[in-house]
């Protein structure tokens, strides 16, 4: 019997037992939604080595769910079906794009009255996950495919902390050949215990002023699995983040500090050797909205990621699971830029003309935080470290607006890569433009 299935099994038990003990004045609650998404993306001269140069993706996303409501008791189960025409062997495609007909979320949750523990939700199963800031566990939203969990979540707010649990098997998208992805093939996803993640975040509001303090702890664990070598990832990863939330006519800001230790493989061979791990991130940014007409936002930020060096420890740091939207710049086809060996400061604009437009520009330059190792997300490298550390500028702008309100939303996405030294010269770069431009537009209608 697999973990998801006595993960299963609890769950139903659970819901069956607490149905049949409900009042019977706590009449059942049902709600159905879901969602299609089209987004046609197009990707000249690709920064990514070994892809085509040029790239023109449509990317299709469904997802139902529905949800029972009755007294202290929720099931939930939710499908999302994922997947792309117009790819071709040399496209940037993965389980991150395909991933057809998986019931991502099937669970059972619980609230209590934990009285000193405060309100407290108990639930299991299958369920996405979006912790504190998305940066180490989240469901994207943005990528096409989503990241679901299977296993245990404990919500709390002892003396108004609130507080995180989780015990997770990370669910594990299949298939991942690159001719079952190009024809969308349903392959069911798995879990098991071979990869593992545990921790939590406990979360204070009004601690340093109005600011709230948070810090966070998860232990992320992987082991070959039959066909599936991995590099046996053992690592434990801590963090410290404050934040206040922006608010009209005020300045507003973010720190957040994380480390990472622990042991990983220098390849996944079987005897390649383990290293020790110390990496590192940090982001910070600081703003202020101004009053009335489209309350712009102005805000000046920068991140750190650790990149590996020379020598006989490991050096990169490994976001887990977290998203990279938010921060970097799109995913998709381009995914050129994430949390991984880059210095980037950077200026953002934001700016929301009505409830149904709003839109954001931001400007970052970027260099390598080790010239040895390749460059965040992009797979380029320079072992020699001779082709310098500076990868360029990337300038960005999004709009969005709700054509009709909370049905259909329209969606823009624009991004100018201007390669540096670094991009146009070390050893497996592409030959091709010294700047690549990223175009995507998309329509979401919710029901």
């Amino acid at each position: 019997m697999t973990n998801f299935t006595r993960l299963t099994l609890t769950a139903a038990s659970l819901a069956f037992a607490l149905t049949s003990a409900a009042e019977a004045e706590d009449a059942a609650e049902w709600k159905f939604s879901g969602s299609f998404r089209t987004r046609y993306e197009v990707l000249d001269d690709q920064v990514r080595p070994n892809f085509n140069s040029n790239e023109n993706l449509i990317s299709i996303r469904t997802t139902l769910a529905v949800e029972r409501r009755q007294g202290p008791l929720t099931l939930a189960a939710e499908m999302y079906d994922s997947r792309v025409t117009s790819a071709n062997r040399r496209s940037p495609i993965s389980t991150n794009e395909v991933n057809t007909a998986e019931l991502v979320q099937a669970y059972a949750a619980l609230k209590l009255d934990g009285e000193a523990l405060g309100p407290v939700t108990l639930q299991a199963g299958r369920f996405m996950l979006n912790i504190g800031s998305r940066r180490l566990v989240a469901a994207d939203d943005y990528r096409n495919t989503t990241n679901g969990y299977t296993g245990l979540r404990i919500d709390m707010a002892p003396a108004g902390v609130k507080t995180t649990l989780i015990y997770v098997m990370p669910q594990v998208r299949r298939p991942g050949d690159i001719d079952s992805l190009l024809d969308n093939r349903q392959y069911p996803d798995t879990e098991n215990d071979d990869l593992v993640v545990w921790g939590g975040l406990v979360a204070r509001p009004r601690t340093i002023g109005k600011a709230a303090l948070e810090a966070e702890f998860f232990h992320f664990e992987e082991h070959d699995a039959p066909g599936a070598p991995t590099r046996d990832r053992d690592l434990d990863t801590f963090g410290l983040r404050v934040i206040l939330d922006p608010a009209v006519a005020a300045w507003d800001y973010e720190i957040e500090a994380i480390g990472q230790t622990g042991a990983v493989s220098r390849g996944s061979a079987v005897n390649d050797p383990t290293l020790d791990v110390r990496a590192g991130f940090v982001h910070a940014d600081v703003g202020y909205t101004r009053a009335g007409g489209w309350k712009p936002r102005l805000s000046a930020e920068f991140d750190y990621a650790s990149g590996d060096k020379p020598g006989g420890r490991y050096g990169r740091f490994d976001t887990l699971l977290g998203m990279r939207r938010a921060d970097f710049g799109p995913s998709g086809i381009y995914a050129a830029i994430g949390r991984a060996n880059i210095i980037t400061p950077g200026v953002r604009l934001e700016v929301t003309p009505s409830k149904r437009l709003d839109a954001f520009a931001s400007y970052r330059a970027m260099w390598l935080a080790s010239d040895t190792d390749s460059f965040s997300t992009t797979s380029v490298r320079d072992a020699a470290g001779g082709s310098g550390d500076f990868a360029g500028h990337q300038l960005e702008g999004r709009v969005r607006y709700w054509a009709i309100k909370d049905r259909l939303r329209l969606e823009a996405n624009g991004l100018l890569l201007a390669k540096g030294r670094f991009l146009q010269d070390a050893p497996n770069a592409p030959q091709n433009g010294d700047t690549s431009a990223y175009l995507a537009i998309s329509a979401i209608t919710q029901f």
